[in-house]
């Protein structure tokens, strides 16, 4: 079985020091077979996500079925203010599209996190991402690589130093291994999958199911 690795991140900036950390990581994921995806935030161009939208832009439909079909992703996001950016967090609300599918959200699918800081501190917003995969189902790889001052470590998108550099690709591999091993079978029981929509159904329907089953 091919492991299909997707990437989200970036920000809007034009030399995104994040989403060169998150190519970075993409690599160490290709070196041990994994294919690869990669969706920058500033390409995707997403309006701000509204619940009962009556459109839903072709970039959202795109992104959402890609995650649907992979085994891992990598996220990637700048520290604004202590926080992930707008841009990203408004990415990662599109993935309310996948609040119907079987099994819904990302269940079972294995997340490395990145983020890269102007300052000495990152793991705030790696922090702010953890608790967004266990809201959505999903499970963090332990190792995680926040980046700090990457100004001057990460330019024109290349990450110019090597213990980073292999930090980054370290955690690739590391989310393309843990995938299949997850890939091998089912992690999330159905008893703890229905424990969960009860204490934190994440859409209606999932509500309505939980209170019918």
């Amino acid at each position: 079985m091919t492991i299909r690795i997707v990437a989200l991140g970036g920000s809007l900036s034009q030399q995104s020091t994040s989403l060169a950390a998150l190519r970075a990581a993409l690599e160490g994921a290709s070196q041990v077979g994994a294919e690869v995806e990669l969706f920058d935030v500033r390409e995707l161009a997403l309006p701000m996500y509204a619940p009962n939208a009556a459109t839903v832009p072709d970039a959202a439909r795109a992104l959402c079925e890609s995650v649907y079909a992979c085994q891992g992703m990598v996220w990637s996001s700048p520290l604004y203010h202590g926080t992930i950016s707008g841009s990203f967090k408004n990415a990662l609300d599109w993935l309310q599209l996948l609040g119907d599918r079987q099994p819904p959200y990302l269940t079972d699918k294995v997340i490395g996190l990145i983020s890269t800081a102007g300052g000495t501190q990152g793991l705030q917003a790696v922090n702010t991402m953890e608790f967004i995969v266990r809201a959505l189902r999903g499970w963090a790889v332990p190792l995680v690589v926040p980046v700090p001052q990457a100004w001057r470590i990460i330019q024109q998108g290349h990450v110019l130093d090597d213990s980073v550099a292999a930090q980054l690709r370290t955690l690739g591999a590391e989310v393309a291994r843990a995938a299949e091993h997850f890939a091998v079978g089912r992690i999330t029981s159905p008893e703890a999958a229905r424990a969960e929509a009860t204490l934190q159904p994440v859409s209606e329907s999932e509500a309505r199911r939980t209170k019918s089953s």
